[in-house]
C-alpha cells in the first residue's frame, strides 16, 4: 500500500465518524453557510503575474514538522498582509497535522478565498468545508473514480463552492470534464511516492485545454523554479514549504511576488 491508498483507507474511517456526527442540515446551520464565495478562479486569473495560492500547513507525511512555532491565524494574515491571491488550509490531522477548526478561525478574518485543502471522497466534506468557511476544495483525481470527481463537482457547485481538480499524471486525463472542471491543478509532486519533478506541469499541460486555469503545485522554491513554471501554461502556483520554512513569511512572500511578475 502507498501513502495515497494508506490516506485513503483513513479518511473513510474519518468520513464515517463525521456521519455519526453531523447531519447535513446540521452543516446548513453555520454562519458561513449562506454567504457568497469569493471567487476562487477570477482572484488566480491575472494576466500581468503568475498568482500566489500560500499555503498553512504545518507538516507533510515526507517532512515531518515542518513549522515548528505555527500559528495558523498569524500565518494567514501575514499572506493576506503581503498579497496573496488565496490561501490554502491543509484540513488533514493525521498526515499534516491540520484541522477543520483552522479553515474556519481563517474563514472569520479572510481578505481572500480560501481553499480546504484535504483528502475529499465524500459529499460530507464538501458540505463540512461550506460551513468551516471556505471558498473552494480540493479534489484529487488519482484518488476518486470519474463519476465520483462528477458527483463531488456537482456536491460542491450546489453549496456555491469552487473545484480545484488536481492531477499527477496524464492517466487522469480521462477521468476529467474540462467544461465543468475549469481549474486544473498539476501536482509536481508523486502522491504514491512524494518524489517531486518540476516538469511534470509542463508535460500534463499540454493536455489541458484553453480556457481552463491550469496551478503548478509543489516544488516551487526558488526564482528559477517560477521562471521554469511562466514559460508553462500555468497561470498560478501553489506554494507550502517554501514559504512555511522561511524565517520571514512575510518577506519570502513578498520575494515570491516579485519573482512572479511577467515581464516586459
Amino acid at each position: 500500500m502507498n501513502i495515497l491508498d494508506e490516506i485513503i483507507e483513513v479518511k473513510k474511517r474519518e468520513v464515517k465518524k463525521l456521519k455519526q456526527n453531523f447531519t447535513l442540515s446540521r452543516f446548513s446551520d453555520s454562519e458561513f453557510f449562506d454567504k457568497k464565495r469569493i471567487e476562487f478562479f477570477n482572484n488566480l486569473n491575472n494576466k500581468n503575474k503568475i498568482s500566489i495560492i500560500s499555503e498553512v500547513k504545518k507538516a507533510s507525511p515526507s517532512k515531518g514538522i515542518i513549522k515548528e512555532d505555527f500559528n495558523h491565524l498569524e500565518i494567514a494574515k501575514t499572506y493576506m498582509e503581503n498579497g496573496t491571491n488565496a490561501i490554502s488550509v491543509l484540513t488533514d490531522k493525521n498526515f499534516f497535522k491540520g484541522n477543520i477548526g483552522f479553515l474556519y478561525e481563517i474563514a472569520k478574518i479572510k481578505t481572500v478565498p480560501l481553499l480546504r485543502k484535504d483528502f475529499i471522497i465524500d459529499e460530507y466534506q464538501i458540505y463540512e468545508a461550506k460551513a468551516n468557511g471556505a471558498d473552494a476544495v480540493l479534489l484529487i483525481a488519482e484518488s476518486l473514480s470519474k463519476n465520483q470527481i462528477n458527483e463531488l463537482t456537482i456536491a460542491a457547485i450546489e453549496n456555491d463552492l469552487e473545484v480545484l481538480l488536481e492531477l499527477h499524471s496524464a492517466e487522469q486525463i480521462e477521468k476529467i470534464n474540462f467544461s465543468q472542471n475549469k481549474i486544473i491543478g498539476i501536482n509536481n509532486r508523486n502522491l504514491s511516492t512524494f518524489n517531486v519533478d518540476l516538469n511534470t506541469v509542463n508535460q500534463i499541460s499540454k493536455f489541458i485545454p484553453e480556457g481552463n486555469l491550469i496551478i503548478a503545485e509543489s516544488g516551487i522554491k526558488s526564482k528559477e523554479d517560477v521562471n521554469f513554471i511562466k514559460q508553462t501554461a500555468a497561470k498560478a502556483i501553489l506554494v507550502g514549504e517554501h514559504l512555511m520554512s522561511s524565517e520571514n513569511i512575510g518577506d519570502s512572500l513578498k520575494q515570491l511576488s516579485e519573482w512572479c511578475v511577467y515581464e516586459n
